[in-house]
């Protein structure tokens, strides 16, 4: 048991959307992220999601039931919780972010088609 620097944490990896474990939390992982580009339109079913921005800006576009798109723009300190069942595309020109997300969820959730080489579609990677 000992405490997690998170700037310590993003220091130790440069891949974008490529989150990291720091640690765990009951049935929950607490993953941190570099974000830069585009990730992909997915879906989690059966989660919410959680964000909050540790650096840079970070924007959550979100697509309601009549199809209608919105973008929600975080900066630094700003937190986001993304419904579960709403499909949502992350962007940034660049940042960090900390997220909650139940142990084992797909960082792409039930995205369908490619994935470009820059997301990995992973469930987090230990530090």
């Amino acid at each position: 048991m000992r405490p997690v620097n998170l700037n310590e944490a993003l220091a130790s990896f440069d891949e974008v959307y490529s989150p990291r474990i720091v640690t765990r939390m009951n049935d929950y992982d607490v993953r941190v992220a570099h974000v830069r580009g585009e990730h992909v339109w997915h879906t989690h079913e059966d989660t919410d999601e959680f964000f909050l921005v540790l650096e840079g800006r970070f924007d959550v576009a979100v697509r309601a039931d009549d199809g209608t798109e919105s973008t929600v723009t975080l900066q630094k300190g700003d937190t986001f919780v993304v419904p579960r069942g709403t499909p949502h595309k992350p962007s940034s020109p660049g940042g960090s972010v900390l997220m909650f997300e139940p142990s084992g969820t797909l960082s792409t959730g039930s995205h369908e088609g490619e994935i470009p080489a820059h997301v990995d579609s992973t469930a987090g990677h230990d530090l």
